[in-house]
């Protein structure tokens, strides 16, 4: 079976280029949208909402990019409002843009609260199901299919049940292929949301809607028209009162068979249901098969790589793909792991991509560092004497105000060193960092000039920053680029200063936690120091050679 022919048990649509560019902060360039749209479709979502081609020219641009993008598993949407109050579907040019997008589907959001008909919208209650009606015809005859959003259901069923069920059979019965309950205002609870599920897959089998007669087929059984109905119903929940993963799962628990989110979870205000974090679920935990084979080894690759598009970080502690999702700091906890997994991991990291992490401190123990260890030589063990020094050196530079637990890179350097498997790769002769204050301009600005020696060979450089770290890592990189091109694709994402020791006030040491990321992955590292610079420098540096060694680590593989 190829990928276009792969049928989910669950449909995976992802709004990220949407509904996620309202979040606040989030802006796509074209070429932005294109490269999550692939990522996506590496993941195997089947369906993308890239955007409305009516509201800004910039996504009319993208679907026509779009055409030849020959994506191998999800389709893209184009997405839209019902027709306005008192014209045609064919004099509205917002619902006419929808057919330029050239799509094979469209989604169209239409109102489900008479609240927003009669007061936002300022429609009769009648006139609003006509322009749900004669929308949803309109591109049925168009050859299109149609994923129909039935926006502030679940308010609008609060309020007027009977109407709101009244939108959805509207739509049904206009030949709807998806209608989607959204949870637009993100309020609701997960034990409304699986009554009004089942309520509407209880509407679709009912219903004489062409698109249940067309997957019934002859089945006539009452599981096989219940089964066909939950195909056709829809969840887009968003996470303002934080159930929005939970609201998902129980929406397919309630028989959903089409989930909606952003595959990051950022959007409009808290943000839409993280898919990220739903997916796993479905397919571990429901054993419902939502991308194809072999795809959520990948979810935490894929995850990163369209937050590092959108200039934000995942945060660590999503599920499932965030780097807390499986980091273990008790002693205790990470021998019992090491015993019997399930113990302290609900499921395998290696399953959704990720990595078991023991964070490194003084309450870690030695099956911890061990356990580290093995990832560079696999005979170190519980019992082996470095394990014992690696430990010693460990709580005595925490003493000094080194911090691991939240620096994995520089600890990996660590063992390194105590194995003897640590070859400095570049060396620092001589670096200097100039701020001024005010410049020209009236902002602050710094300069950095520094001087590396690679095998006998020295290159010097400078660059100029928005602060000191800033000049001195492009100063860095900078040198270091004409030995090690792959130093291009890398950025610091985050930096954090803390005062190890208030009571020095301006002389106390401070830590240095930097964040480095290539696109593809992410790595922490640190440096202690009383000079806020010296401190940047050593993190700076274990960032840097991190980096290089497992690249060149990579190569040596492959090679082999």
């Amino acid at each position: 079976m190829s990928e276009h022919q792969f049928v989910p048990q669950v449909e995976i649509f992802d709004t990220t280029l949407r509904d996620g560019a309202q979040g606040e902060g989030i802006t796509f360039s074209v070429q932005d949208k294109i490269a999550v749209a692939r990522a996506l479709d590496e993941l195997g979502v089947a369906w993308i909402e890239a955007g409305n081609p009516g509201s800004n020219p910039k996504d009319m641009e993208f679907f026509k990019l779009a055409r030849d993008l020959g994506l191998q598993t999800a389709k893209l949407c184009a997405f839209g409002a019902t027709r306005k109050k008192g014209v045609s579907p064919q004099e509205d040019m917002n619902v006419r843009s929808l057919l330029q997008a050239e799509t094979e589907a469209v989604v169209l959001f239409g109102k489900s609260w008479d609240l927003h008909a009669t007061e936002v919208l300022k429609v009769s209650l009648d006139e609003n199901l006509a322009m749900i009606r004669e929308t949803i015809a309109f591109f049925k005859d168009a050859g299109k299919m149609v994923l129909y959003d039935a926006e502030h259901f679940f308010d609008g069923w609060k309020a007027n049940p009977d109407y709101a069920m009244s939108t959805l059979q509207t739509a049904l019965e206009a030949g709807a292929d998806r209608i989607v309950l959204c949870d637009t205002n993100g309020g609701t609870f997960p034990d409304t949301i699986q009554e009004c599920v089942k309520l509407t897959i209880s509407l679709a089998a009912r219903s004489a809607a062409p698109a249940l007669k067309a997957l019934l087929r002859g089945k006539e059984s009452e599981d096989e028209v219940l089964n066909a109905a939950g195909r056709l119903v829809g969840i887009h929940v968003h996470d303002d009162a934080g159930m929005a993963s939970a609201n998902s799962v129980m929406a397919v628990k309630a028989g959903a068979r089409h989930v909606q989110g952003t595959l990051v979870g950022f959007g409009e205000r808290c943000g839409n249901a993280a898919l990220a974090a739903i997916v796993p679920s479905l397919e571990l935990k429901l054993n419902l098969r939502c991308l194809p084979e072999g795809r959520l080894e990948r979810i935490s690759e894929l995850t990163r790589r369209v937050a590092e598009i959108a200039n934000v970080a995942v945060p660590d502690g999503m599920p499932y793909v965030g780097s807390h999702a499986f980091a273990h700091k008790a002693g205790m906890h990470a021998d019992g792991i090491l015993k019997i997994r399930r113990s302290f991991e609900h499921v395998d990291p290696a399953k959704v991509g990720n990595d078991r992490r023991f964070l490194m401190s003084e309450v870690g123990g030695r099956s911890a560092i061990a356990e580290r260890a093995k990832k560079i030589d696999p005979s170190i063990t519980k019992e082996h004497p470095v394990t014992a020094a690696v430990a010693a050196r460990l709580k005595a530079m925490e003493a000094e105000g080194w911090q691991f637990e939240g620096a994995d890179a520089s600890f990996e350097l660590l063992v390194r060193r105590e194995l003897g498997k640590y070859k400095p790769l570049f060396s620092i002769e001589r670096y200097r960092v100039v701020s001024e204050h005010p410049a020209q301009d009236g902002t602050t600005c710094s300069n950095a000039w520094v001087k590396v020696k690679v095998d006998g060979s020295t290159e010097i450089a400078a660059a100029e920053g928005d602060g000191p770290v800033n000049a001195l890592d492009g100063a860095l990189r900078r040198a270091l680029e004409r030995f090690y091109p792959e130093l291009g694709r890398v950025r610091l994402s985050d930096y954090k200063v803390r005062v190890i020791n208030g009571n020095d006030a301006t002389a106390a040491k401070v830590r240095v936690l930097i964040e480095s990321t290539d696109g593809e992955s992410a790595w922490t590292t640190v440096g202690v120091s009383t000079d806020i610079i010296d401190a940047s420098r050593a993190a700076l540096v274990d960032s840097i050679e991190y980096k290089l060694i497992h690249d060149i680590e990579r190569r040596f593989k492959a090679y082999l």
